[in-house]
């Protein structure tokens, strides 16, 4: 290979107060791929090297780190996992026209005016969770409570939940998971008649507490608990919760079975991550790949990767996918990733069971 190396931006929550499992997951995928692609001779013979930033959940810290790594000369950014700090990291790619591509953040309102240059591999959320909602109406649950945390993701979440139940003779109920402690939020459960309960918090608090006392509470007995977002999907969430947190269905972007391909990344993001890894290191992984071949087919440019996008098919791990534009989504979107709604299993945690699937 030549020596002059394509630079890529890669950006992650690595520290507190981010998800820093989930970071880790998106980074060991993006890794992963790079250097599959360097040991298979490059981008036509020259390396790709992964500049990372760490955004630690932060959006001002993302806003600088897309500005330095463009004054780096990086080509393209990748990643992120948090929705708010994608947004912030996308608003600042639009505006210096560096393409973007968001592995993992979910918000329907990533950019707020059309772009060419940011992409999206994760679902919108209204197009998850509304599989979400349709599943649990599927379980015969009528009257849904959310405990749900102050921001503009989870409120976003809430929003998709009301306006989808209430049009299937569906009910939310709103309970404020800050302001309730886990025994009034539990007391409001049983008073209202809920039977299913969703948790649009943070972990560990205010999430945690709250699934114990549900759990604890011999009135809520039978209780369907939660979680959209996929909490459940990390170690990190049975490490503090044990049996507690297994048997609460979450939203995994997988296909059911995997291919010959993916098996073999699986098994090699396994080794690297000393666990099973979670749909984010794919989302990882298949980012890095996309861009790769948006360089292979227009060259390594900023415009060329951002006129890539809306041109032509890719490969991943989880099948072809190709960006298009969708009616209130105002970037390019994959539509749509496999959506699966998966729960531990309480006899094996460490176990999935896939209760919903949807290609």
């Amino acid at each position: 290979m030549r020596s002059s190396a394509i630079e890529i931006g890669a950006l992650a929550p690595l520290s507190r107060p981010g998800w820093v499992e989930a970071g880790e997951h998106l980074l060991a995928g993006m890794e992963l791929a790079a250097l599959e692609i360097n040991e298979a001779g490059g981008i036509a013979g020259r390396p790709l090297r992964l500049v990372v930033r760490d955004t630690a959940a932060d959006p001002n810290k993302a806003m600088a780190a897309v500005d330095e790594l463009a004054r780096l000369g990086v080509v393209a950014l990748a990643g992120e996992y948090h929705s708010v700090v994608a947004r912030a990291a996308a608003a600042r790619a639009h505006a210096l026209g560096l393409p973007f591509l968001c592995a993992s953040a979910v918000l329907d309102a990533l950019c707020e005016q059309p772009t060419p240059w940011v992409a999206r591999l994760a679902p919108a959320q209204s197009h998850g969770w509304r599989i979400y909602a349709d599943f649990l109406l599927g379980e015969g649950h009528r009257r849904i409570a959310v405990a749900a945390d102050a921001s503009v993701y989870w409120a976003a979440g809430t929003g998709i939940l009301r306006e989808h139940l209430a049009a299937r003779d569906g009910m939310l109920i709103e309970l404020d998971a800050r302001a309730l402690s886990p025994a009034a939020l539990c007391d409001q459960l049983f008073e209202q008649r809920a039977t299913a309960v969703l948790m649009l918090a943070g972990h560990p608090e205010p999430a945690v507490p709250i699934v114990k006392a549900v759990r604890h509470d011999p009135r809520l007995a039978g209780m369907r608990i939660g979680a959209p977002a996929g909490q459940p999907e990390f170690a990190e969430w049975m490490a503090a919760l044990g049996v507690d947190g297994a048997a609460i269905p979450f939203l995994r972007y997988l296909p059911e079975h995997l291919g010959s391909s993916a098996m073999r990344i699986e098994a090699a993001l396994r080794e690297r991550l000393g666990v099973a890894p979670s749909f984010v290191a794919f989302e990882g992984h298949d980012t890095i790949t996309v861009l790769a071949e948006a360089m292979r087919s227009h060259g390594a440019r900023r415009e060329g990767i951002a006129e890539a996008w809306s041109q032509r098919t890719f490969d991943s791990s989880r099948g072809p996918l190709r960006f298009s534009r969708v009616p209130g989504i105002d970037v390019l979107q994959w539509a749509w990733p496999p959506v699966q709604v998966v729960e531990r299993d309480p006899s094996k945690p460490d176990r999935f069971r896939v209760l919903h699937a949807s290609a």
